[in-house]
């Protein structure tokens, strides 16, 4: 049985969680970061030898250091199951799934 939700409407609500994001899809626009108020996210430079850089968005870093910026999910755990990452991502990269209790 998945984990629901009752709202104040009565209506029952599946929260389907972050499982991962297609790093090969990602560009690294950090719109899920801002959309999403739970500290799930992190953004990650990854430079030449594949080495993972945690980043914060804006910062003033050199681009040319990095071969690619994508985002990870930092944080699962903190999750609550809106998808608004996945509603908010241009090039679809998110999987989401309910949990089970």
């Amino acid at each position: 049985m998945n984990f629901t939700v009752e709202l104040p409407s009565g209506v029952t609500w599946t929260p389907k969680f972050a499982q991962s994001i297609a790093e090969e899809r990602c560009i690294g626009c950090g719109r899920c970061f801002r959309v999403c108020g739970r500290d799930v996210l992190q953004l990650v430079g990854i430079d030449e030898a594949g080495e993972r850089i945690p980043m914060s968005l804006g910062e003033d870093e050199d681009d040319g250091e990095y071969e690619k910026k994508v985002m990870t999910i930092a944080n699962p755990g903190y999750c609550v199951g809106c998808e608004a990452c996945a509603k908010i991502c241009p090039k679809k990269c998110y999987t989401h799934a309910a949990r089970s209790l």
